[in-house]
This record gives C-alpha cells, sequence and structure tokens, in this order.
C-alpha cells in the first residue's frame, strides 16, 4: 500500500509551506488527503496562485512533476463522512502547515468543530504522527502554553524556521529547508536539502 498523508492547511500566513509540502508529495506514490479551513482558503487566495478546487493544476504549473500513482483528494471543513474523519482511516501522519495560533489552541484543547481539526484530534487519540507549522511571531504565553500540551499529547512541533547553512539564493530554496524537515519526520525521500556533513560549508 503506499503511503497516505493528510495536509491541513489554515488561516496563518506562510501558505507557500503547505503547497511545497503538497510539490514535493506528488511526486510520489502517495495518497493525499488535502484538509483546507476557511480562513486558509482566503490565505491562499491572498498570497499564492494556488487553486484548491483544481489543485492537481496548480502543482503541474508550479512545476511538480506528478507521480503515477499520486492521488490528491480535497475535502471540506465540514465534511464529516470524509476518511480523515475517522480513527479506522489508516494514514502515515498529518501535517499541519501552515498551522494557526487558532488551530493549535484548538488542537491543544481537544477541540474538533471543523474536519481539519478532528483530524488532528484523531491523530493524537490514533498515536499517529501529528506535526504541527507554526507560523507566528512574537509567541506569548498562551501560545507557548499551547505548544507545551501538544507535544506532551504527542505532536512533533516544527516551527516555519528556515535553516541557512545550505546558503539559499531564492525564497524557495528557503522554503525547502523547512519542507525537508516536514518530508523527514514523514519518511518521504526527497532531494530538497542535504544531509549534514554532506553539505559544503567551506
Amino acid at each position: 500500500m503506499s503511503k497516505r498523508i493528510i495536509v491541513g492547511i489554515c488561516g496563518a500566513s506562510g501558505v507557500i509551506y503547505g503547497i511545497r509540502l503538497l510539490q514535493a508529495l506528488v511526486e510520489n506514490p502517495i495518497h493525499i488527503s488535502l484538509l483546507i479551513s476557511r480562513a486558509g482558503r482566503l490565505v491562499l487566495s491572498h498570497e499564492s496562485d494556488f487553486d484548491p478546487d483544481a489543485p492537481l493544476e496548480s502543482l503541474k504549473q508550479l512545476g511538480a512533476k506528478l507521480h503515477e500513482a499520486a492521488q490528491l483528494n480535497v475535502y471540506g471543513p465540514n465534511d464529516w463522512l470524509a476518511p480523515p474523519a475517522s480513527g479506522s482511516f489508516r494514514h502515515d501522519g498529518m501535517v499541519i502547515a501552515p498551522c494557526s495560533m487558532k488551530t493549535l489552541a484548538a488542537v491543544a484543547g481537544g477541540l474538533a468543530d471543523t474536519l481539519l481539526q478532528r483530524a488532528a484530534d484523531v491523530c493524537l487519540k490514533e498515536r499517529r504522527p501529528l506535526i504541527l507549522v507554526p507560523r507566528e511571531t512574537p509567541l506569548n504565553l498562551i501560545h507557548l502554553e499551547n505548544m507545551v500540551r501538544v507535544c506532551r499529547a504527542g505532536a512533533i512541533l516544527l516551527p516555519a524556521m528556515p535553516s541557512f547553512y545550505t546558503h539559499p539564493q531564492t525564497i524557495p530554496a528557503l522554503v525547502d529547508t523547512v519542507t525537508a524537515r516536514i518530508l523527514d519526520h514523514l519518511a518521504v525521500q526527497h532531494q530538497l536539502a542535504q544531509e549534514w556533513g554532506k553539505v559544503n560549508i567551506c
């Protein structure tokens, strides 16, 4: 069976991280469930040309080379019949990129008012990988305490903090330093960034 990955995009600035993750995933034989919040759609339209109603076409226009076995299904915020709403849907992990502080708070509080929140809650209760990519600064005490709560519950916090030791020359290359770490935690092979020890630092 090919990998199954859930990708969530919500209303934080930085939707480029979610889009770049999708680009990398569709180049592999992976079944992707895409969950976009209402605020996420607004930010997508403001920050990108990505069309959530024609995701594969959008990814191809961005240069993605679709794997013949890749699948991408988009579900609405209140589609409670979607597979990710149930623990019986076996998958290999969920990523929320970017993750707003509102969604972080919902996950920390065990809320499930939307499909995206429900899918994240299912990940925690079923002990499946949940990766949250917060994109906010500065952080207040409430944000930090919510991060501690989700971490204790089993989530992986992977803030959108690009690295610079590879000397990225473009915004996509900078984004790739974060996307590569997400893919590492999903055990998805990629060529987005070199491993430390293989990087020429001279």
